[in-house]
């Protein structure tokens, strides 16, 4: 196996369209199974489903390197998958399992792993972009030369965090990509209603940070956007700030009843979703055939059935887990038991 700075990520290969495809399937399936789930009370509290917008994580996995840090909002189940975190941690999560990625104790709007340099899933609007910047600041300390992607959605657009950290990694020159999943809506308000600017990416060029719209619905389009950025940061060139404009087919979370836009307005975007226009390409391009197509999907619908079954089977957290994980320090005064 070539090692990871080796590997050519500038080109579109035929390959890259058949990770494409796999990997925004497994996302979709995941979370059509969350989302029944839901419906059954086996998942509880909040959930945000990734619907529609996943050729945004599956154009910038083949885009950055595996070390490379990423850190998310709350609607982050399909972009765990996408790092690199099975299905069976991530389910497991969901359910409030102790063999969950954090054991049970975050749920779907915190989902973690250090090991695969996932940092989160945060339920603040806006908190993770301060984070995300803190975190291409240790990199470049530790002269490590990964590039961390911040995401965030245009709910947070207008938060003073976004604006402190953007002035300070342009200062600072940070090696960090920030990437606003602009799927339309901030909970129920469309981005028209809530903004006199509604060309989101204009934001970073108050602070002179190279920004650009990027069409979400295209993992072409979103790979070389993000690969052009990471570059110039790992060349030591700055932060880049990318509107990807996506959308989603499910509500703001299970609870959203929806009726801030209309039936005509979904289906025109289902018209060009991801996952079949990819497939549709793959196909067309005849790299590979219809059979293994489906082939592959029957073994995505079987490695969901096993993730559900091993969040079912998983033992609940132990009473003892309640402090642990909180702090570093072992004898912290204020704890009791």
């Amino acid at each position: 196996m070539l090692a990871e700075a080796t590997i050519d990520r500038s080109k579109i290969t035929k390959e890259t369209y058949l990770e494409w495809y796999e990997l925004m399937q497994r996302m979709r399936r995941f979370e059509e199974k969350a989302g029944q789930l839901y419906g059954q009370q086996k998942i509880r509290g909040f959930c945000h489903l990734y619907i529609g917008q996943e050729a945004v994580a599956a154009g910038t996995m083949s885009a950055i390197r595996k070390e490379d840090p990423i850190i998310t909002a709350y609607r982050d189940h399909g972009m765990a998958i996408a790092k690199g975190l099975s299905m069976n941690v991530c389910m497991a999560e969901l359910f409030g399992k102790a063999t969950g990625c954090t054991k049970g104790k975050g749920g779907s709007m915190h989902f973690f792993s250090k090991e695969h340099n996932f940092f989160g899933g945060h339920g603040i609007v806006g908190a993770q972009i301060p984070l995300g910047a803190g975190i291409a600041y240790a990199e470049k300390y530790k002269g490590t030369n990964n590039v961390t992607v911040c995401y965030f959605g245009d709910g947070a657009a207008w938060q003073g965090a976004v604006h402190e950290t953007f002035n300070m990694a342009m200062l600072w020159k940070l090696p960090v990509v920030f990437v606003l999943e602009n799927n339309g809506y901030a909970m129920g308000t469309s981005v028209k209603r809530s903004t006199t600017q509604t060309d989101l990416y204009k934001v970073g060029l108050t602070y002179n940070i190279p920004s650009y719209p990027v069409d979400g619905m295209l993992p072409e389009k979103v790979h070389s956007a993000i690969y052009e950025a990471v570059e110039k940061a790992r060349l030591g060139e700055g932060p880049t700030f990318l509107e990807v404009r996506t959308y989603r087919y499910k509500g703001h979370s299970m609870s959203d009843p929806q009726k801030y836009r209309t039936k005509e307005e979904l289906e025109e975007y289902k018209m060009r979703d991801p996952v079949e226009l990819t497939r549709k390409k793959i196909l067309d391009k005849n790299y590979t055939t219809e059979k293994e197509v489906d082939e592959l999907d029957e073994r995505i619908e079987e490695e969901i059935n096993a993730c559900v079954q091993f969040a079912e089977e998983s033992p609940w957290p132990d009473d003892s887990e309640v402090y642990n994980d909180i702090y570093l320090q072992t004898d912290y005064p204020f704890l009791k038991d």
